[in-house]
């Protein structure tokens, strides 16, 4: 028996009052006296029971009664183990005490009792069967058990259950639970082992295009090998049937259909075996949100055909092919467009604007975008530093550069009068880009000329990169132009230099103001293995003399006409000779990634020719690589719009047996469907969160509040619980059975969006081990264990159970019966207070002396008489 208090200040009180008594005690010299110190200690006394009844003190008086209370979970991830628990309860009813109270209640989602808590002998029934089984919730079956016991006596509760929890928190609920007079012991289950398949997960696109293939992936898991047949519907309607065998496992299967018509598309799934354990996992339903049918744009070099048209399914895309030189400059003509596909272009037939044109288009409204190779595409095609190959999941920078050939390139490059302006700008970051390009060991010369030639950077081993851009970029313009002395300069300075490759490219805009012997110039320069490009700036520049400078020097002619198409173009000639981009030894990819592309090659991997050398960025998602461990496939996310590279061409040159591939038209058909906007344009979106609820939210804003309704397949009308989260936010939960639900939003404004949400069945009916890191959890928090042996449920709790037993009353009456005797004894003093029983034994000696006088006299009577 323990005495506490529950206001423990109150006592603090007693320090001044017990310095004022013993202040009263010193000065008060009739306290000396015997009724002063009677007075003093009872009221001494009386103060102090009054303070400690301010304490609301109380007794702890122990109780031996202990409560074991089993808690039995019966949802479908246990089902089959009611006998096991019956057996397990009656074992461990052999050790109870006289001093248990035992009672036994089951739940899922509900809550049933089965034996009441009881004193009494205890005979389980047959368990009532469960009215909810499909959902478990432990949290709310903890909470009403508390409820039920009586909270001074030390408890046990011993659950039986698998730690699978589909609705509430027990971890939540153990907090309130924790550091209390109940400890909880587990006993783990597990569903009794029986042969079945269930469907885990039904993915298909949220939103496609009509027409469009879609990618249908489903996932089975199986306790054991079996055989089955697979079934697809659309809309009710049989899509496909397939017979197929199962392993012991996860199991991924992929269908492919191409849609028709717009709106919602209902898919299910249905897995059919012989013997199967449970029915209720063997559906999964998805919704497809179909749109009007997509348009692809295929843009090709000049003079040049793709096959990518005659490969894909061109009645449900619909497809316009364009040469490079035609590309708009307009956001607005690339926006009509779900997707655009550069088919081996160079990136000088598109040049710099429309680049950032169409980068903008991929970047902020998801235009898809793909690059295909060949011999004018990637670093061939002068792609370096270009908005093209920011939005591309590859570098054109390449590996290996120590195995790179070693290299000469002189840059002569008009600065007359005639080139101020954009052109001249445009030259200058064309040089700059090529001089990022080369290693630090490659041998760079620049020379400006007008009148005359002016030596900018000497032919010498690149030592610093930063200022040779800064000496290239500081070239102003003026004078006239003289082209062949120029010339002859980068002749004379790479002629002795020892290299593998030796380059020059020469930019004008202008006609040489001298005639002078060139072909004597080449011819000795080529002994030299010397080689020229030239670009031709403008309508005025010398084309016939250009063309036959590119032709005697073994390099390529370039005539420009939009100047944004210099950097592209010098990017070009700056890669064919610093770089050995194109792989020509044949080899099998390696595959990766999404399943979207893994189930391409369910039957084998062809085998490949060539591709162009590429470098993947950090976070690219590589699906095909070379054996040099080189991306030939990589796809990304650019803001809104996924691009994708494919290093090798369309043609079958390079792609080799790919093309003669029976999956080769599926290889782009699914390229495509990666490249078409991921999102919708609706006035809604409707996201799904982890507690089963979902989140309404108007995008744009304007919404002040949103009105949820819910339908079912049957046309019923589901109730639905709506929460404003903000503005145009809302949480909805809907109380529904697995299946499909339509939901109709609306606002103010009038704007109505419907969309289908799948609901899964429950994850009760999941093939699933227990979840055994959360049962520990629950023993852990709450000081029990986890049992094995049925004897342990009524071992000793090592909580003392005990009741309390207030004592402020008694206090508080003591108190004022003290004070009622100070005050008494201060009023009459103990003379008059003890006068009554004075005058009472003064009576009984009177009445004694009276009798022995009346005694005497008749003795003395008698012995007269005699």
């Amino acid at each position: 028996m323990d005495l506490r208090v529950d206001q423990p200040l109150w006592l603090l009180i007693l320090i001044p009052i017990v310095i004022y008594f013993m202040w009263t005690w010193r000065k008060d010299k009739k306290i000396f006296r015997r009724e002063g110190k009677v007075v003093f200690f009872l009221r001494l006394v009386a103060v102090f029971c009054l303070v400690l009844g301010l304490t609301n003190p109380y007794l702890l008086l122990p109780i031996k009664e202990e409560q074991v209370l089993f808690l039995v979970d019966r949802s479908a991830s246990v089902q089959g183990t009611e006998q096991q628990v019956t057996e397990w309860i009656e074992e461990s009813l052999s050790s109870r005490k006289n001093s248990h109270v035992v009672g036994v209640y089951t739940f899922a989602e509900d809550f049933q009792s089965e034996v009441a808590l009881t004193a009494e002998e205890v005979n389980l029934p047959v368990f009532t069967p469960m009215k909810s089984p499909g959902n478990t919730d432990i949290a709310r079956a903890l909470q009403l058990s508390t409820g039920i016991v009586d909270p001074n006596k030390a408890t046990r509760i011993v659950l039986f259950t698998d730690g699978l929890e589909t609705s509430g928190s027990v971890a939540d609920e153990l907090v309130k639970i924790a550091g209390g007079n109940v400890t909880i012991d587990v006993v783990q289950l597990e569903r009794v082992a029986s042969e079945d398949v269930a469907v885990t997960s039904f993915e298909t696109p949220p939103v496609a295009f009509e027409g469009e293939q879609q990618q249908l992936n489903v996932k089975l898991e199986a306790t054991t090998d079996t055989k089955g047949e697979l079934l697809l519907y659309q809309n009710d309607q049989l899509l496909s049937r397939e017979q197929i065998t199962l392993e012991k496992g996860t199991n991924s299967f992929t269908f492919r259909n191409a849609s028709k018509g717009e709106g919602l598309l209902k898919y299910q799934v249905q897995v059919i075996v012989p013997d199967d354990g449970l029915i209720e996992n063997n559906k999964l339903t998805s919704v497809t949100n179909v749109e009007s049918s997509p348009r692809l744009l295929v843009v090709t070099n000049e003079g040049s055909h793709s096959n990518i048209p005659t490969v894909i399914d061109q009645e449900v895309i619909t497809t316009d092919v364009i040469d490079a030189i035609a590309l708009p400059y307009d956001l607005s003509n690339y926006l009509a467009y779900d997707a655009i596909i550069f088919d081996n272009v160079p990136g000088h037939a598109v040049g710099e604007q429309k680049m950032t044109v169409i980068e903008q288009a991929v970047k902020n409204f998801g235009v898809g975008f793909m690059m295909v190779g060949g011999k004018n595409s990637f670093g061939l095609g002068g792609y370096f530093k270009t908005p093209i190959e920011k939005l591309l999941p590859v570098e054109m920078e390449i590996k290996g550069k120590q195995q790179l050939p070693s290299l000469g390139l002189i840059i002569v490059m008009d600065r007359s009068g005639s080139m101020s302006g954009s052109k001249l700008e445009y030259a200058k970051e064309a040089a700059a880009r090529s001089v990022e390009m080369l290693r630090d060991e490659d041998t760079l010369g620049f020379i400006a000329f007008d009148d005359r030639p002016w030596e900018i950077i000497e032919a010498e081993p690149l030592s610093n990169r930063e200022a040779a851009v800064e000496s290239i970029l500081s070239v102003g313009s003026g004078g006239g132009t003289e082209i062949y002395s120029g010339l002859a300069l980068a002749y004379e300075r790479l002629a002795p230099l020892k290299l593998q490759r030796k380059h020059i490219i020469l930019l004008t805009d202008g006609q040489s103001s001298t005639s002078n012997d060139y072909q004597t110039l080449i011819e000795e320069g080529a002994k030299n293995l010397i080689t020229v490009s030239t670009v031709a700036v403008g309508q005025d520049a010398d084309r016939a003399l250009l063309e036959s400078l590119a032709e005697m020097g073994g390099g390529t002619f370039y005539e420009v006409e939009d100047e944004s198409t210099i950097p592209a173009i010098m990017s070009t000639e700056t890669a064919m000779i610093s770089r050995t981009y194109i792989e020509d030894n044949p080899f099998y990819p390696v595959i990766y990634g999404d399943a979207a592309w893994t189930s391409l090659f369910a039957d084998g991997v062809p085998q490949m020719n060539a591709y162009i050398a590429t470098t993947p960025k950090q976070t690219a998602t590589v699906i095909a690589e070379s054996e040099k461990e080189d991306p030939v496939l990589a796809e990304w996310m650019y803001g809104l719009g996924r691009t994708i590279a494919f290093t090798s061409d369309s043609t079958g040159e390079w792609s080799g047996d790919f093309a003669r591939w029976s999956n080769w038209g599926d290889l782009w058909n699914t390229a495509i469907s990666r490249l078409l906007p991921a999102y919708s344009e609706v006035p809604f979106t409707i996201q799904k969160a982890s507690d089963g609820s979902y989140t309404v939210t108007d995008p744009s804003g304007k919404s002040s509040f949103i009105e949820i309704a819910a339908v079912n397949e049957k046309g019923e009308e589901l109730p639905v619980s709506s929460e404003p989260l903000a503005p145009g936010k809302s949480r909805v939960t809907v109380d529904s059975e697995p299946g499909l639900v339509f939901f109709r939003v609306s606002n103010e404004q009038e704007a109505v969006y419907q969309a289908g949400i799948s609901i899964p069945y429950s994850e009760e009916y999941k093939v699933q081990k227990p979840n055994t890191g959360n049962l520990e959890m629950i023993a852990s928090r709450t000081g029990g264990k986890m049992l094995t042996e049925a004897s342990e449920a009524f071992r000793t709790i090592d909580l003392k159970s005990s009741e309390k037993q207030s004592i402020q009353q008694f206090l508080i009456l003591s108190a004022i019966i003290l004070f009622f005797m100070d005050i008494t004894i201060r009023r009459f003093g103990f003379r008059q207070l003890l006068a009554p029983f004075s005058q009472m034994n003064r009576k009984k000696e009177i009445s004694a002396n009276t009798d022995v006088t009346s005694n005497v006299e008749k003795l003395v009577k008698g012995k007269k008489n005699r």
